[in-house]
Formats: structure tokens, C-alpha cells, sequence
């Protein structure tokens, strides 16, 4: 009998609510599975070890972050644009997963952080062709970090994130600037 996927993602999903709202120490089996609605051994059928959780969870970032860095490649409008106007897209799957795995890094979870450092290896990639050079690439990516960290935590910081023709305006500072 084959595992069904809604109650296999309905699992992950609550895996990465935890991770997000409490922290890793917070994230047991016990507590995954009453936030997920099942008993423990509904979430050991699933899953039959922490570990095979969060690899799990692993090859949701795998997933989501190759769609990602798909979208960069074929944006329309340029794979620079597309990466910054995207950075203030917090909240969505992409957004969530890579938060949940930063808990486990966090934690110092070795495999989760060669996973975060592989999704940031494949936007590199994929940017790459598209500045002059390594310090291109760096302004890029970090551009894309301080929007994220922005809006992530707009609540808190002053100042609004840039949007609609101030995004624009920027966008076209860091293409000029990296030589895109």
C-alpha cells in the first residue's frame, strides 16, 4: 500500500510550523504529529525517524528551490530583476521551507546547512552568466538578502521595503552596477 502525499505533506507542513514558530528543540515527533492532526505512528508511517523528517524536508527545499531557480532562468523580464523583485516574497512555500531549514541550521544541522548552501549555490549559478564578475554576483545576492531581511522583518524595522517604481529604480542601479 502506497503512502498517500496529503498526509505525508500534511506532516511536513506541521514540521515546518514548528521549526518556524518554536525552534528545533520544540520540533519533536510528539509535537509534529498533534500540530499535524495524526498519532506518533501516523507520523512514523510517514516518516519513521526524526532524521527521515527533516530529510523530508530536505527534498521539499530541493524541490521548490529547483522551480525557483528555473523561474530566474526564464524570467521575461531578466534574471536579475526577477531574483530582486522576488527577495520581498516572504511567506510562500519557497519562503517557509528555507525558514524551517535555517532553524535546523541553526541548530548547527550540518545537512541542513549544506542544503541552504546548495539552493544559494544554484541561484550563483544561475545568476552568474548574467554579471561581469564575482563582486557582481556578491552586490546581487545580497541586494536579494537585505530585501528578504527587510521584509521578513518589516514589522520591525523602520522604513518602508522598496516597492513598485523604487524597486524598479533599484533593480536597474544593481544591473548597471553588475554589469549586466
Amino acid at each position: 500500500m502506497s503512502r498517500p502525499p496529503h498526509a505525508r505533506n500534511k506532516v511536513l507542513d506541521a514540521f515546518e510550523r514548528v521549526l518556524i514558530a518554536e525552534g528545533e528543540r520544540a520540533a519533536t515527533l510528539e509535537t509534529v504529529a498533534r500540530e499535524a492532526g495524526v498519532s506518533k505512528g501516523g507520523l512514523l508511517y510517514h516518516f519513521g525517524s526524526r532524521e527521515a523528517l527533516e530529510e523530508g524536508l530536505y527534498a521539499r527545499l530541493r524541490t521548490l528551490a529547483a522551480e525557483d531557480v528555473e523561474a530566474v532562468r526564464t524570467a521575461p523580464q531578466g534574471p536579475i530583476s526577477y531574483f530582486i523583485s522576488t527577495s520581498a516574497d516572504v511567506g510562500l512555500p519557497l519562503d517557509r521551507v528555507i525558514t524551517a531549514v535555517g532553524r535546523l541550521a541553526h541548530g548547527g544541522n550540518a545537512h541542513a546547512i549544506a542544503e541552504l548552501a546548495a539552493v544559494r549555490s544554484s541561484w550563483a549559478d544561475v545568476l552568474r552568466p548574467h554579471v561581469r564578475d564575482d563582486a557582481a554576483l556578491d552586490l546581487v545576492m545580497l541586494v536579494s538578502d537585505g530585501i528578504y531581511v527587510n521584509s521578513a522583518l518589516m514589522n520591525d524595522l523602520p522604513g518602508p521595503v522598496p516597492q513598485g517604481s523604487a524597486l524598479e529604480a533599484l533593480i536597474k542601479v544593481v544591473e548597471r552596477a553588475a554589469g549586466a
